[in-house]
């Protein structure tokens, strides 16, 4: 195994580490409410818990590790979340209060998981140069699919054994990470003295007033399109169990398909727009068209088959959207200013991520309503891509991008 293969290896477990956070408990919710007695509401919060610290610490997260090394804020990172992870494991071992021992365990996650996919793009941007670079970028990129895809399988059959064991992959996978970057990382330069944390948040602030015509809508796009993600995948995680009593593994691999149609089509359109930079409107355009029209149909067509070959559908448009989304919100500033923009983006997504279960476990009380307010956000999602494409391109662009795409 080469030095870049070696590196990108443990580097690469902590975007996978992240995806797990959410991705791999959603098929074992109901199993961890019956465990602890909790409500559906409650075990909502399960999840959301993990994304809202994440979503508050990520833009600092850059910040940090310029100023005290890279190594040493995912060494942080890598230990919160393992301490975490254990919390969470024990919840089960304090009768009554067993909620509130997993929400900090969670929390606590959701700190660490903070400084695991930034800071391990910002290690490799570090670490290679030229096409390295490019290459193990990609690569963390395949890990983050991977995890996206496995996550579910991994948490269904650990959840075989008991709710907690799930728990115990998060130690695992983290301190492999740990030790690899330790055993393999041993002359990069440590932290140095930058700008004040006040300059850091002044040029923050600064930044998003001067773009935001330009990026609120593409910040909204991602947030939304997470916000879909997850909280359908919470609504698929109890609409399988409760309705066609599938349970453990065999519901972790139904997650497969939308997921990996997600992963597939996020691969294709990131090696489309590298050939081919211009396509990346047209295709954000395509995934958002694609989305209004399979849940639509999920209104027209609502049994089980119909519903997952729709959202499978639906979520391969987010593969369209979401590389699309990298490449336009990272070519639109400029290089300095281009940390702090992709940090908001973060934020942005882990938003979306963290609001995505409560809203729908309040919205599972009617699917016809869950599924209108869905198609309906995906119109919105249309109106925010024609706003950003005006905003930037006016009429003619649509010409432009037509002939381009074609």
């Amino acid at each position: 195994m080469s030095r870049l293969q070696k590196l990108t290896f443990f580097i690469g477990l902590l975007p996978f580490l992240m995806v797990l956070g959410n991705s791999m408990l959603i098929p074992i919710l109901p199993a961890i409410e019956q465990g602890l007695n909790l409500t559906k509401g409650q075990g909502s919060l399960v999840l959301s818990l993990f994304s809202f610290p994440a979503a508050i610490i990520i833009p600092f997260a850059g910040f940090l590790s310029d100023r005290y090394g890279r190594e040493k804020m995912i060494a942080i990172s890598l230990w919160l979340i393992i301490t975490g992870s254990v919390v969470c494991a024990a919840a089960g071992y304090f009768p009554g209060y067993g909620l509130q021992v997993l929400l900090a365990g969670r929390f606590i996650q959701g700190a660490g998981a903070a400084g695991t996919t930034p800071l391990a793009m910002a290690l490799a941007g570090d670490l290679f140069t030229g096409g390295e670079r490019a290459e193990s970028l990609g690569i963390l990129e395949v890990y983050n699919g991977v995890g996206k895809v496995a996550a579910p399988i991994i948490g269904a059959a650990a959840a075989m054994i008991s709710w907690e064991a799930v728990f115990w992959v998060f130690p695992l996978v983290g301190g492999l990470s740990y030790w690899g970057i330790r055993k393999n990382i041993k002359t990069h330069a440590a932290g140095k003295e930058l700008e004040s944390m006040k300059e850091y948040a002044g040029k923050l602030k600064n930044v998003f007033i001067q773009k935001a015509a330009i990026l609120i809508p593409l910040f909204l796009l991602g947030g939304i399109g997470l916000f879909l993600l997850f909280g359908l995948l919470y609504f698929l995680s109890y609409h399988i169990q409760d309705t066609y009593h599938i349970d453990g593994f065999f519901k972790g691999f139904s997650f497969m398909f939308p997921l990996g149609a997600l992963t597939l089509t996020s691969y294709w359109t990131g090696k489309e727009i590298k050939t081919d930079p211009g396509k990346k409107s047209s295709f954000l355009l395509m995934g958002t068209i694609v989305q209004f029209f399979m849940f639509g149909c999920i209104l027209l067509f609502p049994s089980f088959s119909a519903l997952l070959f729709f959202l499978t559908v639906a979520f391969s448009g987010l593969g369209f959207i979401l590389p699309s989304l990298n490449l336009i919100i990272t070519s639109s500033v400029d290089d300095g200013e281009r940390g702090l923009v992709v940090s908001i983006y973060g934020t942005a997504r882990f938003l979306g991520v963290a609001l995505g279960p409560i809203v729908y476990g309040a919205w599972i009380t009617s699917q016809h309503k869950m599924f209108l307010y869905t198609f309906l956000i995906s119109i919105f999602s249309i109106i925010l891509y024609a706003f950003f494409r005006f905003r930037n391109y006016g009429w003619r662009g649509w010409s432009r991008m037509r002939k381009r795409f074609i």
